[in-house]
């Protein structure tokens, strides 16, 4: 995780991430959210966020890690991680699934 030289206290940090939401919230059309994503992230970002994104589905419908790992060359590590997150996370993937119509989001 990044080191700050000043510190932030958790209010302005909570405050933060709220206005980074609100302004994901205020795009509903992929192509600004893509511009907007592009923006605020290196492509490495990017990119991991996609990869987490992309195994979410087959999570969900069981498929094993390793052939999820050999569909998509996700590494086996990140594929375990959003696992982890869809078990014990604040339930965010699932959400966004379900609302995407992915109706295999048993817990």
């Amino acid at each position: 995780m990044k080191k700050r030289s000043v510190p932030v206290t958790r209010a302005k940090e909570s405050s933060a991430i709220r206005q980074l939401c609100l302004a994901l919230c205020c795009l509903d059309d992929a192509a600004d959210m893509r511009r907007l994503l592009e923006d605020l992230c290196t492509p490495a970002e990017l990119e991991a966020l996609a990869d987490r994104w992309r195994v979410v589905p087959l999570l969900l419908d069981g498929v094993p890690y390793r052939e999820i790992h050999e569909r998509t060359a996700v590494s086996v590590t990140t594929i375990g991680r959003v696992a982890r997150c869809l078990e014990l996370g604040a339930g965010g993937y699932r959400l966004a699934a379900e609302k995407l119509g992915h109706h295999h989001a048993h817990p």
